[in-house]
């Protein structure tokens, strides 16, 4: 059975949280959280603040989604009318309910890890509701709140773990290099991500007059476009790496991962079709999962290996 059967099977609750970005989506707090804590301590995050932080990311960043489809059943009844809302299998009131009790999660796990959390919880949703609810039906820019709400999600795991900001700092750093580069980092690639999608749906974005990107200038200058944001994407994952200090490991999997992504944007450039750029969005997804996953097995190797050092040495 393929995996987009078996996607079809699930309930229209999970469906509506996007499970074929699930591995992006848990590993973005997860990596987030772990360097703060590596970074600011030297060692893991407790586990249950870890766990806490997990599950309040993934809550705020699926939220988006549901909020979005609810935004968008008329352009989805065309470009994937087997989605919950356009299909009907889920009222569009109880998908409005349903983002509202992600976003509590959420919040309830941002005031938990700190106040300067939550800030940055509100503020990014703030932005990604200017997205789907105005910016998507009125220019083709609207793919920069995107990557501003997103950049702003392992900032606000960050401060969870690192309490380096406004409130709690006391050495007069805001964020580390690396904390910042991360949220760079996940802003740029969001621009290329989320085009890549739009790609996909341009037949309904034109259909109900949404002036996206590929609307507007087409899809071949989109691909051009998205190529030249994951090139810069790319840069800034071994930009963290230098800036952390993190070890072969990582840089081994961010490199080979964002070869292979660049291979799948020159592919989006020789063949730029919405079936391409669909395909570009889930590769996107892939990517950014290895490379977080690959900052995760470098932060324990180090400090697996600092602790057999310091048991040899002291």
């Amino acid at each position: 059975m393929s995996f987009t059967a078996k996607i079809g099977e699930l309930s229209p609750y999970l469906r509506l949280l996007r499970p074929e970005l699930y591995c992006m989506d848990l590993t973005l707090p997860a990596s987030s959280a772990i360097l703060a804590s590596y970074l600011a301590t030297g060692g893991l995050p407790e586990l249950i603040p870890f766990l806490i932080a997990v599950i309040g990311g993934f809550a705020a960043i699926t939220s988006s989604y549901v909020f979005n489809d609810c935004c968008d059943i008329d352009i989805d009844s065309i470009n994937l009318p087997d989605r919950p809302l356009p299909n009907e299998a889920i009222s569009k009131k109880s998908a409005l309910l349903y983002t509202s009790f992600l976003f509590l999660i959420a919040s309830a796990a941002a005031l938990y890890l700190n106040p300067e959390s939550f800030m940055v919880l509100v503020l990014a949703v703030g932005i990604i509701t200017i997205y789907s609810a105005l910016a998507k039906r009125s220019t083709f820019l609207s793919f920069i709140p995107v990557g501003l709400a997103y950049g702003l999600v392992p900032i606000g795991i960050w401060l969870g773990f690192d309490p380096a900001g406004i409130l709690k700092g006391n050495d007069g750093v805001i964020l580390p290099a690396a904390g910042i580069c991360f949220g760079l980092m996940i802003c740029v690639t969001d621009w290329a991500f989320t085009l890549g999608g739009v790609s996909r749906d341009v037949e309904g974005d034109r259909l109900k007059g949404a002036p996206t990107l590929p609307v507007t200038y087409g899809i071949p200058f989109t691909s051009k476009f998205v190529t030249f944001w994951w090139i810069i994407g790319i840069i800034c994952s071994v930009i963290i790496g230098w800036t952390a200090g993190l070890g072969p490991v990582f840089f081994a999997g961010a490199l080979a991962s964002g070869f292979w992504m660049l291979a799948q944007c020159f592919d989006f450039i020789k063949n730029p079709t919405p079936e391409r750029g669909g395909k570009l969005f889930l590769n996107g997804s892939n990517y950014r999962a290895v490379m977080f996953g690959s900052m995760i097995l470098d932060v324990l190797l180090c400090i697996q290996i600092g602790t057999a050092y310091s048991s040899i040495f002291w």
